[in-house]
C-alpha cells in the first residue's frame, strides 16, 4: 500500500497531536510540519524527525493530504492553498471565520475533486457513537459542556470555541432545519463571550438547549436525548452511555416500570480515529463523516447564536 503524504500546518497544543497521529499511521508518511512559532514548530520537528517550516508554502506541492490546525483566521487562506495545489485537507473547527469562506473552501474541493473534511472530534466519541442505534426522533436534547477559564482559545469566543461541537452533534441527530433560536452569555475573564446558552428550535418540532462555559470549576461534557421511547445521557468525557427505556411488553415483573442499561465504553482514541477516517477517505475517495458542508452549517448556527448574544447585551455594556 503506497503511503499518503501527510503534513500539519500548525503544530501548537492541538496540532502536535495531530502530527503524533500522522507519524505513527502505517497509510502515512509525514513529510513536515509547519509554524510560524520557532519553539513549537522546531520541539515538534525533533520529537518526530520531521523537517520543520516556518511558512506552509514551503510543503505546497509535495503532500497528499494536510490538518491546518492555526487559529481560525488563517483557516481559509491555509486551506484554499492546499486544495489548489492538489492537497485533500482537514481544518479544524470552526472551519472559517465566515460562512462566504467556507462556502469557497466546499466549492474549491469540488472543483478540485479533492476531500474536505471538518475537525469535529466529537463525531468519534465513542459515547455518540455507541448511541447511534438508540436515536429515533428525538423530541428534545440538552447539552452542557464546560471547562474552566485557559488563554488557549480565548481567540475565538466560547460559542466557536466549545458550544460549536454540540451544535454540530445536535444537528447531525435532529436533521431538521433551525427555524428559531433565543441565546444569551456574556463575556466574563476575556472580551470575547466565555459562557452562552442558546435554545434552537427545529421545523420538525424538536427542541435542544446547550449551555457552554469556560469560566467554570470543572470539565464536563454532557449530552441528553428525550424521546419517545428511551431517555439517553451520553458522558462524553468519561465515554459513558446510559440508556433507560419503558418494561417491553411481556416483560419479567420488575420493581420499576423502565430498563436502564448502562455501558462504560472504552476511551478509545477520537483524533486518531478522526486522522484514520480522513485518511481513508483520501485513499476512497468516499464522503467524509464530517463533510464541508456539515462544517458550514454548525458555523451558521453558532455565528447566529453569537450575533443574538451580542445583540441581547444590556445597553452600555
Amino acid at each position: 500500500m503506497q503511503k499518503i503524504r501527510t503534513a500539519v500546518i500548525g503544530v501548537g497544543y492541538l496540532g502536535r497531536f495531530h502530527a503524533q497521529k500522522y507519524a505513527v499511521l502505517p497509510g502515512s508518511e509525514l513529510v513536515g510540519v509547519s509554524d510560524t512559532q520557532e519553539r513549537s514548530r522546531e520541539a515538534v520537528a525533533a520529537e518526530l524527525g520531521v523537517p520543520g517550516y516556518a511558512d506552509y508554502h514551503d510543503l505546497l506541492g509535495k503532500v497528499d493530504a494536510v490538518s491546518v490546525v492555526t487559529h481560525t483566521p488563517s483557516h481559509y487562506a491555509i486551506a484554499a492553498d492546499f486544495l489548489r495545489h492538489g492537497a485533500h485537507v482537514l481544518v479544524e473547527k470552526p472551519m472559517t471565520e465566515t460562512l462566504e469562506q467556507a462556502q469557497g473552501l466546499i466549492d474549491l474541493a469540488k472543483a478540485q475533486g479533492r476531500t474536505l473534511q471538518v475537525g469535529h472530534l466529537e463525531r468519534f466519541n465513542a459515547a455518540i457513537l455507541a448511541a447511534e442505534p438508540y436515536l429515533r426522533a428525538p423530541r428534545f436534547l440538552e447539552c452542557h459542556r464546560l471547562a474552566p477559564f485557559r488563554e488557549r482559545g480565548t481567540d475565538v469566543n466560547v460559542v466557536l470555541d466549545l458550544m460549536i461541537h454540540d451544535i454540530d452533534i445536535v444537528q447531525s441527530i435532529v436533521k431538521s432545519p433551525i427555524v428559531s433560536i433565543d441565546a444569551v452569555g456574556t463575556p466574563v475573564f476575556s472580551d470575547e463571550i466565555d459562557i452562552a446558552n442558546a435554545r434552537l428550535r427545529f421545523a420538525n418540532g424538536c427542541v435542544a438547549n446547550t449551555t457552554a462555559s469556560r469560566v467554570s470549576l470543572k470539565t464536563e461534557r454532557k449530552l441528553r436525548v428525550f424521546q419517545d421511547d428511551a431517555y439517553l445521557s451520553m458522558d462524553l468525557q468519561q465515554k459513558i452511555l446510559t440508556v433507560i427505556r419503558k418494561q417491553p411488553p411481556g416483560a419479567a415483573p420488575s420493581p420499576l416500570p423502565v430498563s436502564i442499561e448502562e455501558q462504560n465504553l472504552d476511551q478509545g482514541d477520537a483524533l486518531r480515529a478522526e486522522i484514520e477516517s480522513f485518511l481513508q477517505c483520501v485513499r476512497t475517495g468516499a464522503d467524509p463523516v464530517v463533510s464541508g458542508l456539515d462544517g458550514l452549517r454548525a458555523l451558521e448556527t453558532a455565528l447566529r447564536i453569537t450575533a443574538q448574544v451580542r445583540a441581547s447585551a444590556p445597553v452600555g455594556a
